[in-house]
């Protein structure tokens, strides 16, 4: 095979400098015979080019570059003239020792170069066929159409890179006089910390730091003249540096109040009305206190959270299985935070707890559980009658609750007509600390609120939350009101002193509890424990859903509510049977008409536990149940939904023993923890319970919850049997029931409809006493 070399203009030029070619075989280039024809041919071009007078001096000095740029470049590179008609000359036929005489070029007219713009603004790059079509149309050679073209593409180049570069210089003059303004203003700014020049290098370190510390110092005194006037009686600055902001909220609301009778019946926040309660909270006077109030009990609620003894100090428990509880220290409390509310008002007793554990959910679920009211009222549904978020002061930042502030109204319940219930006014704060930990703290706002009257006081209270491996989180909780409870009856005295009814180890049971449940919920499988009729995981939810929904009725509507007034029928001393009325209209998940609701709470000494199986136990429903009349109990459909096996949904079927019944569907669900257990049923439909089993929306099944709430009488004993008293390790029983009286709104309740629901609690309450205390007639 033949070795060919491979020859470019750039080779050329750099043996033209006497400089080596890398990729040329020959090692003797000026004998070689096709170098001698190249070299020729270069001549031959650049003699021709030197001969073509451009229209314009832009116009040859960019072909000529282009040339240069790329001489193998395609049109560039066969260019030859400008925009005029040079006659060709062949160079083979001229005598080389001759020099060539000078060509003739001729101008386009008017008309060839109006065509060829035309042409231009629809193709600036026409292709051989259309340059043939073109030049034969205006009697001009392709090449020079050609070399047209390329002349007319440089130069509206050109014009677009001059276009370009003039609103660049003026860009940069603007960019420059901006620059020397912000020069000029940074010259003239002044530190905020320490009064020096902001500028980076116009003030030493020693003398910045001087400065520093000298503004620091301005401020103590201005904090300690502040205090001074205050205890000298000299008028002070409205709203000054808030060293002590929750002290500064607390000395705005009354040390000595007179105690209002509870169950009066009127607006839950009192003769203002919660018009006036928003108005007071929006106003920009109370929000900075609201902010500063947030932050230091903020503050507190971590470090109370963290710290042991001597703050906290573990009393031994007096069950060996019971947990032990923590009790606070109000001394050390009052020493190690002077910043607080202040000290305890008249009429108030304090009750302080923590407990702690670990539950299956995740940091974030569990904050936005804690600052969505509704979720928050559902989780909490034994303790939290009632939740509204009042105002939202802050949303929080990055997408998260991650500094949200809101004023909050919650009422607190035991589930009991005879606890009255606790009702709270404050602001809820959520933060995420440096150490990646949550927390949230609720604080009163006794100062803004209408009402002179004072029965319940939220020290900082609220959990830190700290993120755990496998979806857990390790929940601190802690509670600390000052309240007036001189209202409970005497038999829940022993418990609510305790913290058991309103405590942290309460909140963190059901808590626990309920997460449990909510994981149940999501499983997408059916467990094994599971049985009976229910066959899709669509089934199981909405079964799930219908019994929640059934407890938040159940525990709205057995408590002394300050919304609701309730009136006492019949009896004498804690086994009073008080009713209430609702009227149900429009509500798709509750019958229509008059809803009588009775409940009435009595000791047992007998233990919670032994109850709570009792009254679960769908063997032993016939001895209390009046309303299954003796029939068999049978569990169609049974759903765990938590570790104990006390915590399940239960479909249950009574088997009427009198041919003429139809037979009749119970839901119940019974859950248990360390606070306390609840045991809950509804009487449904057979049509629409099979359509919540095929997976339907159980919002429209109709219920009337009715069941127990059993709590324990005080702390557990050890050995505990239930004694001769409260307090010996009995039970606290509450018995209610919601029955539809009359299906007409409007129509007025009867005495006889009264009668016979009085008359139906009570041998309820008989039959369980005779059932788990052996005891036919009790004391």
């Amino acid at each position: 095979m033949e070795r060919r070399e491979i020859f470019q203009v750039a080779d050329l030029a750099h043996i033209l400098r006497g400089k080596p070619v890398d990729h040329l075989q020959q090692p003797n280039l000026l004998d070689n015979h096709q170098f001698q024809q190249a070299f020729q041919h270069q001549q031959q071009q650049h003699h021709l080019l030197d001969q073509i007078p451009a229209t314009t001096a832009e116009s040859g000095d960019n072909m000529i570059r282009s040339r240069a740029s790329d001489p193998l470049g395609g049109d560039e590179f066969e260019s030859k003239s400008g925009s005029e008609n040079v006659d060709r000359v062949s160079v083979d036929d001229q005598d080389p020792n001759q020099r060539p005489r000078k060509k003739r070029y001729h101008r386009h007219t008017q008309h060839q170069i109006q065509e060829m713009e035309a042409f231009f603004k629809e193709c600036p790059h026409p292709d051989d066929k259309q340059r043939k079509e073109l030049s034969r149309e205006l009697g001009l050679e392709p090449l020079q159409v050609k070399f047209w073209f390329q002349n007319k593409r440089t130069q509206m180049k050109n014009q677009h890179e001059r276009h370009e570069n003039s609103q660049l210089r003026s860009d940069n003059e603007k960019l420059r006089a901006e620059n020397m303004r912000y020069k000029e203003a940074l010259s003239s700014a002044s530190c905020p910390n320490c009064g020096g020049p902001a500028a980076l290098g116009e003030m030493s370190f020693d003398e910045h730091h001087l400065r520093i510390e000298n503004a620091r110092l301005r401020e103590e005194i201005d904090r300690i003249s502040a205090i001074a006037a205050k205890y000298v009686g000299k008028p002070m600055v409205p709203f000054p540096v808030l060293s002590n902001p929750m002290a500064a909220a607390a000395s705005r609301a009354p040390l000595d109040l007179p105690v209002a009778p509870y169950g009066v019946p009127g607006d839950m926040f009192g003769g203002g009305g919660a018009g006036e309660l928003l108005r007071g909270v929006q106003s920009e006077v109370d929000k900075p206190m609201i902010v500063e109030l947030a932050v230091a009990a903020m503050e507190e609620l971590v470090r109370m959270a963290q710290l042991d003894e001597p703050l906290w100090s573990v009393a031994p428990p007096l069950d060996a299985a019971a947990a032990a509880m923590e009790t606070l220290s109000e001394e050390e409390y009052a020493r190690m935070f002077p910043r607080g509310l202040g000290p305890k008002q008249y009429g108030l007793r304090s009750e302080a707890s923590r407990d702690s554990a670990v539950v299956i959910m995740t940091h974030a679920n569990l904050v936005e559980i804690l600052m969505d009211a509704n979720q928050y009222a559902a989780v909490f549904s034994n303790i939290v009658s009632r939740a509204v978020t009042l105002e939202v002061l802050s949303t929080g930042v990055a997408g998260n609750y991650n500094g949200a502030l809101q004023v909050m109204s919650v009422e607190f319940q035991v589930p009991s007509p005879l606890v009255p219930t606790r009702e709270s006014y404050f602001v809820r704060y959520c933060k995420q600390n440096a150490d990646g930990t949550w927390a949230v703290v609720d604080v009163s706002l006794d100062s803004l609120r209408p009402s002179p009257v004072l029965k319940c006081r939220r020290r900082p209270s609220g959990c830190l939350i700290q993120e755990m491996p496998n979806g857990y989180s390790k929940v601190t909780w802690v509670e600390h009101v000052e309240v007036d409870d001189r209202s409970v009856h005497n038999i829940y005295k022993l418990l609510v002193n305790s913290g058991l009814a309103f405590g942290a180890r309460r909140w963190v049971g059901t808590l626990d509890r309920q997460c449990e449940r909510l994981a149940s919920v999501m499983a997408s499988n059916i467990p094994t424990s599971d049985i009976g009729v229910i066959t899709s995981s669509e089934g199981r939810k909405s079964m799930l859903k219908l019994a929640e929904r059934m407890v938040v009725s159940f525990c709205g509507g057995v408590t002394a509510s300050v919304a609701h007034q309730w009136t006492t029928l019949s009896g004498s001393g804690a086994e009073d049977v008080r009713v209430m009325t609702r009227k149900s209209v429009d509500d798709p998940g509750r019958p229509p008409g008059i809803v009588l609701n009775a409940a009435t709470s009595f000791w047992l000494p007998v233990p919670p536990k032994r109850v709570f199986d009792f009254l679960r136990d769908e063997s032993s429903r016939s001895e209390w149940d009046i309303l299954s009349n003796g029939g068999i109990v049978q569990e169609m459909a049974h759903i765990a939904n938590g570790r104990d096996q006390g915590n399940c949904v239960s479909l249950l079927r009574v088997n009427s023993s009198n041919s003429n019944q139809s037979n009749m569907l119970i839901l119940q669900e019974s859950c248990t923890d360390a606070s306390g257990s609840y045991v809950i049923y509804a009487p449904v439909d057979v049509v629409a319970m099979n359509v919540v089993l095929n997976g339907g929306d159980p919002d429209y099944v109709a219920l009337l919850p009715s069941g127990f709430a059993i709590l324990p009488d005080g702390p557990a004993h050890e050995g505990g049997d239930g004694g001769v008293g409260v307090g010996s390790g009995g039970s606290l029983l509450t018995v209610a029931f919601q029955i539809l009286v009359d299906s007409v709104p409007t129509a007025k309740l009867s005495l006889g409809s009264v009668a016979t629901v009085n008359s139906l609690i009570a041998c309820t309450v008989e039959r369980i006493k005779a059932a788990v205390s052996g005891e036919s007639n009790p004391q």
